[in-house]
């Protein structure tokens, strides 16, 4: 049984990126930049309104200005702005030479040709020529984790077609005869799959649509050719049950007997102790516990960073110091415990009733998580905690 850490970094070092391609800035959402973003041009790319008014000079404005034209959005101003003069000007119209300032509609008087600024001062309501970025600067670099904030950045600088990496294949597979689909209604003995589903979620948050293999049964030979089939159509097999000590728990010697070699089978971690991770020809393998809110929780602590390296970003999980809103305590304390929180109006973290590594309730209920190390035995109300949110 190693560290949590251990565990982590193990995993990190065994990543690897998969190859590059090319795809629309229309389809970028949720893929990794494999080269950096360069300016193809200066951001704003002329001094432009960013009001509806009158450009002018600024000298001018404790006295009378003639309006001398209208600049619509979209079209070149055919003249300077002399003294005493001014330009009616709509937002992102190129602001013409000679006016270093535009007024606002609402802090002007017009009366037939003639313009006067009522207010008392004003900003010059100029977005200035490159103020954003400079023609050649970086403006993404390589490894960007790409949304939605992000595309209107690619169209506005003509990056068009993006290199990113290549998302990996990803499948599941359940194991356990005691499972049934969720459609089905359970037979004494049996209950609903719901881990498989809980994982297609969670990896199409991360813009990865996976292949499910179904439910394995406990029948070695049957289980052996699930998994050879699924390992052959996928570059990371991630399995739920069947990796603990049980007398059907023979998934791991089955992945050993097809090359897979384990870097590791047990973590001090609770719940999630029989968390498996191997790999080989080229392929890798999580074999998560059985019970969901395990196999919940060590997806999120330990396969989602690796399948974002594999994807060529470097994830990190949002973590926010809270007080702690209530006692906490445990008996055992060889392994770091996970334990869902809420948190509550009063910016505390609360735990929740948690009947332990079954209780999906308690995990659906749940802001984020708090991490007793190992050791800790208890944490006393007022203690201030690190909360990883979901």
């Amino acid at each position: 049984m190693i560290p949590f850490e251990d565990a982590l970094r193990i995993a990190m070092q065994n990543a690897s990126l998969g190859s590059v391609e090319v795809v629309g800035f229309e389809e970028v959402v949720g893929r990794v930049l494999a080269s950096p973003i360069f300016c193809d041009m200066d951001l704003p790319p002329f001094d432009k309104s960013a009001m509806d008014g009158f450009a002018c000079r600024r000298e001018d404005l404790n006295r009378e200005m003639r309006c001398v034209m209208v600049i619509p959005a979209g079209t070149k101003p055919d003249r300077a702005i002399g003294p005493g003069e001014c330009a009616r000007i709509m937002t992102g119209s190129i602001v013409p030479d000679g006016a270093d300032v535009v007024i606002r509609v609402e802090d002007s008087s017009m009366i037939g040709d003639l313009v006067t600024f009522t207010a008392s001062k004003t900003a010059s309501n100029i977005c200035y020529q490159g103020e954003d970025a400079h023609s050649g600067d970086q403006i993404l670099e390589s490894g960007t984790l790409l949304t939605s904030r992000h595309v209107p950045i690619l169209a506005s600088v003509g990056a068009v077609n993006v290199e990113v990496y290549l998302l990996p294949q990803i499948s599941l597979l359940s194991t356990g005869t005691e499972l049934v689909e969720p459609h089905l209604k359970p037979e004494v003995s049996q209950i609903r799959n719901s881990n498989a589903y809980q994982m297609v979620a969670q990896l199409n948050a991360m813009g990865i649509d996976p292949d499910y293999y179904g439910i394995a049964p406990d029948n070695e030979e049957t289980t052996r050719q699930m998994i050879e089939e699924a390992l052959e159509n996928s570059d990371i097999l991630i399995l739920t049950g069947g990796v603990s000590m049980g007398e059907f728990d023979f998934v791991p010697r089955t992945l050993e007997s097809l090359g897979v070699h384990f870097h590791f089978t047990r973590v001090a971690i609770q719940p999630g102790k029989p968390t498996h991770f191997g790999s080989g020809n080229g392929k890798f393998v999580f074999g998560l516990p059985g019970n969901p809110v395990s196999s919940y929780l060590t997806f999120e602590m330990l396969a989602k960073p690796f399948i974002y390296k594999c994807m060529g970003y470097d994830w990190t999980p949002r973590i926010i110091p809270l007080k702690l809103g209530a006692d906490i305590s445990r008996k055992k304390t060889d392994r770091m415990a996970s334990l869902p929180i809420r948190i509550g109006a009063d910016g505390c973290a609360y735990p929740l009733e948690y009947h332990g590594s079954a209780h999906l309730l308690a995990l659906s209920q749940a802001d984020g998580y708090i991490s007793l190390p190992i050791g800790c035995s208890n944490l006393k109300n007022g203690s201030s905690i690190d909360v990883r949110l979901f």
